[in-house]
């Protein structure tokens, strides 16, 4: 009876571990009104993600404990790829450069 319960809490946490793999981490059925569009990581802890709201982009900074917004703009078109001529870390600078340019 002991070697049945056994297997089958292994077999729960493999599965577990299977569809966390599949699925890359995230939680089944994206159907909510948020989206991440892109992100970048500024160190092991923290980071900054573009995250999409209807028709706004939210830019927000997360750090352990904290998720700040740090802009908010309107929808738009981002670079193809990170290789490009303007990767996502130029195209967030010369937005908030343009941020500070219109106050």
């Amino acid at each position: 009876m002991l070697l049945g319960l056994t297997l089958i809490i292994g077999i729960l946490f493999f599965g577990a571990y299977f569809l966390r793999k599949l699925n890359g981490g995230r939680s089944f059925g994206n159907s909510g009104p948020l989206r991440i569009v892109g992100g970048l990581m500024i160190s092991a802890r923290e980071r900054i993600v573009l995250v999409e709201v209807g028709d706004s982009w939210l830019v927000v900074g997360i750090v352990p404990g904290q998720i700040k917004t740090l802009h908010t703009l309107a929808k738009g078109e981002l670079p193809a790829s990170p290789g490009s001529d303007r990767p996502f870390s130029q195209w967030l600078k010369h937005l908030s450069e343009r941020k500070n340019e219109n106050l």
